[in-house]
Formats: C-alpha cells, structure tokens, sequence
C-alpha cells in the first residue's frame, strides 16, 4: 500500500481546499493509505472528509504573523516538527509556506507540490518563502510539480527554471454528487420571488473576486433598464464594503448576498448566468461546477479559462478589466439564443470532468513516481 501525505495550510472555503477533499475521498484506499494534515485546524471543508481518510493537524488555530514566524525556522527543521512520520510520498497541495516545508524533507519520500495559482512575478512566486532564491531553489527540489492548467505551469516555468517534472492535471470534481445536489429544491424565498434574469457568482468575497466590479456592471445594467437579479454566493471580508455600495446605488431589491452554502449547485443550476469575475485564479473549481449542471458562462480571461471555455466554444471569455465583462454580461443578455447555445455547450464540456478521469490519472502519477 502506497502511504501518502497531502500537506495544507487550511480546509477552508478555497477552491484547493474543496478539490484536495474530492481528490482524498475517491482515491483507491486498496491501493493508497492517505493522510490530509493541515497547519491550522480551521476550514469549512474538514468536515467533508471521509472517515477512511486520515485528519490531522499541526497548530489549533491560526494566529497573527504566522507566515513571518515560519520563515523564522529552516525548511528543515518545519518538516521534522511537522511531518515526523514516513511516507512514500509527500504532496504540498498549496504553492508557499506548505512547499516550504516539504522541501525540507530528508527521506526518501517522492515529493510533489501542487501549484494553483498563475505567478506573474518573483514577489508572487516568493510567498511563503524567505526570497525569491530560496522558493526557486526549494522548488527545484521537488520530483514533480503538478499544475492545475497550462498558464499557471507556464508563468512558473517563466521564473523557475525546472528541466523536468511538471505536468498538467486537472481538478477532481464531484461530478455526480454536484448533478445530485443541483436538483434539490430551493427553500429562498429571494431566489425567485423577484422577476428576471439570475446572474450568480460563487466565491470568496475578497478583492481577486472582483464582485465589486460585478456590482458596478450590475448597477449600470440596471440603469439601462434590464430585468436582472444577481446572487453572491460566498462569505468573506469585502463582503461589508460591497453591502454599504448596494445600499448607497439603491440595488439591494435586485443585487443580493446568499452567503455560504454547501449546496451552491442548485443555486448554480437555476441561474440563467454564470459569471467569473475575478482578477486572478488558479483553475476555477466554480466555473467547472457550473460547466457540469450547464449553465451559460461569462467570464474574465483569467488562468485555466481557456483550459475550461476554450476559445469562447464552452462560454464566453472577455478581457479582464470591467469594461469587457460589461459588454460580455450585456451580449449574453442581448440575445437568448446564444445564451441557450452556451447552456448546452456548458453541459457538453461539462463531461470532460468526470471525477473517475481525473482521479485515474492522478492515481496513475501516483503509481509511477513510487515505482521510479
């Protein structure tokens, strides 16, 4: 049996944190004895994990400043506090302080880091580590790194030299758990009582989300005369900022704050319009989500789009700046027969992330790393 670690700051609402738990529960226990150990012991999504998978942790809570006082301690000296027992093999399933640490190891454990998010700079690329140096020189260390779309594997490589030992996998979804859940009903209220077309986004409400500017196109839309309703589905620190702006537009009957959810999919499902607003993301595991109960997308040309949406064959892709999005948002509601032509693209796409694909080729990875 092939005895694995995945390594991760948290199990909180992120996308990575979602996938990993997807990702552990559908891996062959026959064949693979996993452990999920998080550095602090928070996270919507611990409570997910199947029983066969292994829970642990290192620190109880998060505290202030705890990127600064990891960078204190050796790459080392992290690993041999934190990790201690053997593994055949040891994935940091984050870039930064959790590929810091795995590259401490002096086993002789296969090690990978799983890399999420596009790094356009050395500053990026460096989170987590003491330098720019040190993170290229420890990522070095890794016999594979794994990245979640071809963007993100090329903008590391654009700052990392790695000769060899990257690939590409996408993210395991729950694919016929998401179809399942997508058809429960919808006990809101607010979900349908108002007439028009439902935009809905799912997210974190942090600034990278860039529903700020969702709400801008929104209230704009608004003024034009279109019929719509907008649904935020996510909690987050900007979420108070964006409240006081809808209050200040006048929006609130129109543009709405759901919070979280562990069913977004029938949400998803009943929407007219998906829309990826974001400045920046890694793979979008919502956009998959929505791709796979067939809704209509919109969305910014952020990484891993093109990977899902093609050259606008499965959704429509805009330029990532408000503007674009506005006129893509207002296309889409301009003409409902490409809007229907996108909800049947979506469910057409949507097959390409079948969980048993992308377990199987994780699986496989797997398997071959050890036997080399």
């Amino acid at each position: 049996m092939i005895k694995i670690l995945f390594l991760i700051p948290t199990l909180g609402q992120g996308g990575a944190e979602k996938v990993l738990v997807n990702l552990a529960n559908n891996m062959d226990k026959n064949v693979f004895n996993i452990t999920v150990k998080t550095l602090f012991d928070v996270g919507v999504n611990k409570q997910f994990l199947n029983k066969e998978v292994n829970y642990e942790y290192f620190f109880k809570k998060i505290f202030k400043g705890n990127s600064h006082v990891l960078k204190i301690f050796s790459p080392k000296f992290l690993y041999q506090k934190i990790v201690k027992n053997k593994y055949d093999i040891i994935v940091s399933y984050l870039e930064g302080p959790t590929a810091r640490i795995v590259a401490g190891c002096s086993d002789d454990a296969v090690l990978i880091s799983w890399v999420h998010c596009t790094m356009h700079d050395e500053r990026e690329f460096s989170i987590g580590f003491r330098n720019f140096s040190e993170a290229c020189n420890l990522y070095k260390k890794f016999d594979q790194c794994v990245f979640v779309s071809d963007e993100v594997k090329n903008s590391f490589l654009r700052l990392c030299d790695r000769k060899s030992g990257n690939s590409v996998l996408y993210n395991t979804i729950e694919s016929n758990i998401i179809i399942e859940k997508s058809n429960e009903l919808i006990k809101s209220n607010i979900f349908f009582e108002n007439e028009g077309l439902k935009l809905i986004a799912v997210g974190k409400i942090i600034p990278i989300k860039g529903f700020d500017r969702l709400a801008r196109i929104h209230k704009k839309l608004i003024d034009e005369g279109y019929k719509i309703q907008t649904f935020i589905l996510g909690i987050g620190e900007e979420k108070k900022e964006l409240e006081q702006y809808v209050l200040k537009e006048e929006i609130e009957d129109s543009f709405h704050f759901l919070g979280y959810h562990t069913n977004p999919y029938k949400y998803v499902k009943n929407s007219d319009l998906f829309i990826c607003s974001s400045l920046s993301e890694g793979f979008s595991t919502a956009i998959t989500e929505a791709l796979i109960v067939g809704t209509p997308i919109v969305s910014t040309n952020v990484s891993g789009v093109k990977d899902l949406l093609g050259k606008n064959e499965y959704g429509l892709v805009t330029e990532n700046n408000e503007e674009s999005l506005y006129e893509g948002i207002k296309y889409m509601l301009d003409n409902s027969d490409i809007l229907q032509y996108y909800k049947n693209k979506a469910k057409e796409r949507g097959e390409s992330f079948k969980k048993e694909k992308t377990v199987h080729l994780v699986e496989s990875m797997f398997i071959e790393l050890v036997k080399k």
